[in-house]
């Protein structure tokens, strides 16, 4: 059955439909009321040379849709497929950014917290999204020093013999020693998490002044002391969340700026009626028929920041940016400012209503205060644009908090040491440390590494060896941990080096690894979702470059390792001249040939005159061999000599 002949046998339900070409890949997916005449509609404008769908329709050879029950499903159902098949002529999120979630592992036999970027279907408990940032960093470390739950990488299910330093600081409960806790307390301290994430406070607080009473009758005064505090501190999170909500609702604003076939978006994120934070989103491959087609309800309005050209519809792209930004989202704001119309707004406020539990309105104001909050998103989206498409280089604490916030780091990167291993067939094995260190690297503290407790091609053992070595150092000389511990390499280096930071009870350092080839950076923690930065991305072109040097310099080290062991056979040679001589001769003069040629003066100052007297005998027997080998005579053999 051909094309045509199948599109008449689809029904008039809603539902979605998605076509494919001769590869059988998914090449667009939409939406529609009546499945029959909005597939057929694109026949009837390919008929008539309508360039709105011709490279579309050029290349479908097959549909496939699915019936669902109503528009709102419709919606959802396209959104699911667009992010799943990633169809080249739909517009595509493509986000630098996205907000972290603090993930609680009930799944665990000592549950543990942490901040993320990823939600997945594994037993977690998942809240969030938080912005800024750092807001999640921050209410997991009120969990560590107010709750004991830690999110150290220490594998729980089963005992250690001793606590790491997060126990003697009171960080944590020490589940990982037996007899330091006992489970129900642990489990009393999850469940106190719980509600504190779920933000009710109230029955936290309850509960907590519960065990107080109990604990000053039982006379246990420390332990109600601890329960004292820790009521104030809810208390006083109650406070400041009862301030927010008199002081306004949550919003998300949008503008944006197109030019040149690119375009920026830029999104407020109003709490409490303050900006807390921004996102950023660029397009520079719009697909064409997304952009200059229409869909079966009508155009989009030409409104909104920017300079719209002839080919972009607004209408249609927010349109596909507002349900991929919040359909499959834990959370939804109150409302949603729009710069322009477009005809799905009405079902897809429906659905996100129905998400959140109450009512959200997508608002496409025109003048007034929520105009001019859209107008200053579309300044803003203008001036990112200059940034990212006009090559503005970006400031220096613009990258450290995009690296932070793609890396899900606790602080703002200040300090960077990255690690590279460099051999040839396992020969000559070394080293090294680079750093960058605010904005800029720092040769400095450049450090090598020989090897030397490693035999053969074993690149993991080896960076296990430098990482412990360069980290026992520091520790041990309460030097400063760097903001981040970056390794090139994949998922085995990055496992070898967190395996060494364990090897020294360090547990909480952040380590990250970039691959060659495929440019992914994988974090310790998350490595099944790795970081796949966008190429223009400036924190990828930071890591990218710091990688770049740490590589450029093991490299560096190697090959001259390599050369002065090349060098330096000849002088081996010589008895009374080991090793250690050998490389004090070739680092002092050079070169085996500025060794020859040196007086016995110079050597003596560099050796023992027995050593120098050997040299000197050494090379004078070459010169006289060389001499009869030209005169037509045999050599003489050093026994000979």
């Amino acid at each position: 059955m051909d094309l045509q002949q199948k599109i008449r046998t689809l029904p008039v339900s809603p539902g979605v439909y998605m076509y494919k070409n001769a590869e059988s890949e998914v090449i667009y997916v939409g939406k529609a009321k009546n499945l029959r005449a909005r597939v057929r509609s694109y026949l009837l404008e390919a008929a008539t040379q309508d360039a709105k769908t011709g490279s579309l329709m050029r290349e479908a050879v097959d549909v496939e849709y699915i019936v669902v029950e109503n528009e709102r499903e419709a919606l959802a159902l396209e959104n699911n497929l667009i992010k799943q098949k990633k169809p080249r002529f739909n517009i595509l999120l493509r986000d630098d950014k996205t907000y972290p979630y603090i993930k609680l592992t009930l799944g665990d036999r000592f549950p543990k917290v942490f901040v993320t970027r990823r939600l997945k279907k594994d037993g977690s408990a998942y809240y969030g999204p938080y912005f800024p940032a750092n807001l999640a960093h921050r209410t997991v470390d009120l969990i560590h020093r107010s709750f004991l739950i830690p999110s150290c990488k220490i594998d729980l299910s089963r005992y250690h013999p001793r606590p790491c330093l997060q126990y003697y600081i009171k960080r944590c409960l020490g589940p990982c020693v037996k007899d330091l806790t006992t489970a129900e307390r642990y489990a009393e301290a999850v469940r106190d998490v719980q509600l504190f994430l779920e933000g009710r406070q109230a029955d936290l607080a309850r509960s907590l002044r519960g065990r107080m009473e109990r604990a000053a009758l039982e006379q246990e005064y420390e332990s109600a002391a601890k329960y004292r505090d820790l009521i104030s501190t809810v208390q006083d999170l109650m406070e400041r969340q009862r301030i927010a909500a008199v002081q306004g609702d949550d919003m998300d604003v949008f503008g944006f700026h197109y030019e040149n076939q690119m375009l920026a978006v830029n999104l407020f994120h109003m709490r409490a009626g303050r900006i807390l934070d921004r996102r950023e989103l660029f397009w520079e491959d719009l697909p064409e028929f997304e952009l200059i087609s229409a869909n079966e309800e009508g155009e989009g309005a030409e409104t909104g920041g920017g300079t719209p050209g002839p080919e972009f519809d607004p209408g249609l792209f927010f349109a596909a940016l507002l349900k991929q930004c919040y359909i499959d989202q834990q959370y939804v704001p109150r409302a949603i400012l729009s710069p322009v119309d477009f005809t799905e707004r009405e079902a897809l406020e429906e659905l996100l209503s129905e998400k959140r539990g109450s009512k959200v309105e997508i608002l496409v104001p025109v003048r007034g205060e929520k105009r001019s909050l859209i107008d200053l998103a579309a300044k803003n989206a203008h001036q990112i644009y200059d940034q990212r498409f006009r090559v503005m280089k970006p400031s220096v604490k613009a990258i450290q908090e995009a690296l932070q916030d793609a890396l899900t780091l606790p602080t703002l990167p200040t300090r960077i040491e990255c690690f590279d291993i460099s051999h040839i067939q396992g020969a000559e094995t070394v080293a090294s440390m680079v750093v960058w260190e605010d904005g800029q690297i720092k040769k400095s503290d450049y450090r090598k590494f020989i090897i030397r407790t490693v035999e053969g091609v074993d690149d993991f053992a080896s960076m296990r060896e430098v990482i412990a070595r360069r980290y026992k150092r520091v520790t041990s000389e309460k030097q400063k941990m760097p903001s981040l511990a970056l390794i090139d390499g994949g998922i085995g280096q990055l496992h070898a080096a967190a395996e060494a930071l364990e090897s020294l009870e360090i547990t909480n350092q952040p380590l990250a690894s970039i691959a060659k080839r495929e440019e992914i950076i994988y974090v310790h923690g998350q490595e099944e979702d790795p970081v796949v930065l966008d190429r223009h991305s400036p924190v990828l072109h930071l890591v990218q470059m710091i990688r770049d040097e740490s590589h450029r310099f093991a490299v560096t080290f190697h090959r001259k390792r390599r050369e002065m062991r090349d060098r330096a056979s000849e002088l081996l040679e010589i008895p009374g001249i080991g090793a250690l001589t050998t490389r004090r001769l070739v680092e002092h003069f050079g070169s085996v040939r500025a060794v020859k040629e040196a007086q016995p003066a110079a050597l003596s100052a560099v050796v023992t005159p027995a050593q120098a007297a050997a040299i000197l005998a050494h090379f004078r027997s070459d010169e006289a061999n060389t001499l009869r080998l030209r005169s037509g005579q045999s050599p003489v053999t050093k026994a000979e000599g």
